[in-house]
């Protein structure tokens, strides 16, 4: 499928996103394609409620499906997601496109100052904590790492500006 940036198409990924559910099926497919049954199984909806939602990320061009015998098999379709967004942010946010190139893998900014998922830093102890939250601990401080790395990016693509 070639990446097209109308603004329909724009529009329907980020339609495709605003859902919860259909985030957790994109991160669901990100270690590779699944069954339509298999994905129904890791939600409390019903099976046609699923089956809409895997039809919005299809049409909205972020999974791609193909038949197997009697199963529909679901995977990520390429970097559709990355190109529609970073389109949209290159037009509203043009300076991402010096960072973009300073830093290419690099994650969006959180501020180092964030607090945790969860409550404040000093929430619990380490031997207590339910699996989710020393997850949370850890995206968290790798939020803090990539924010701390942006704001160098930031640094570094603001000096290069001003050197032209």
């Amino acid at each position: 499928m070639q990446a097209t940036s109308t603004p329909e198409a724009v529009g329907d990924v980020f339609t495709a996103l605003a859902h919860p559910t259909r985030r957790q099926i994109l991160q669901d497919l990100k270690d590779g394609e699944l069954a339509a049954g298999e994905i129904a199984a890791r939600f409390p909806a019903t099976g046609p409620t699923i089956s809409r939602h895997l039809s919005v990320l299809r049409v909205a061009g972020l999974v791609t499906e193909r038949r197997d015998a009697n199963r529909i098999l679901y995977a990520l379709a390429g970097d559709r997601l990355a190109l529609s967004v970073g389109d949209f942010l290159s037009t509203v946010c043009p300076e991402q496109m010096v960072l973009r190139s300073i830093r290419p893998t690099a994650r969006p900014a959180v501020s180092p100052d964030a607090e945790p998922v969860g409550g404040s830093k000093k929430s619990a102890t380490k031997g207590n904590q339910p699996a989710s939250h020393k997850g949370a601990q850890k995206r968290t401080r790798k939020a803090q790492k990539s924010a701390a790395q942006a704001e160098k990016a930031q640094k570094a693509a603001k000096s290069v500006q001003d050197d032209r």
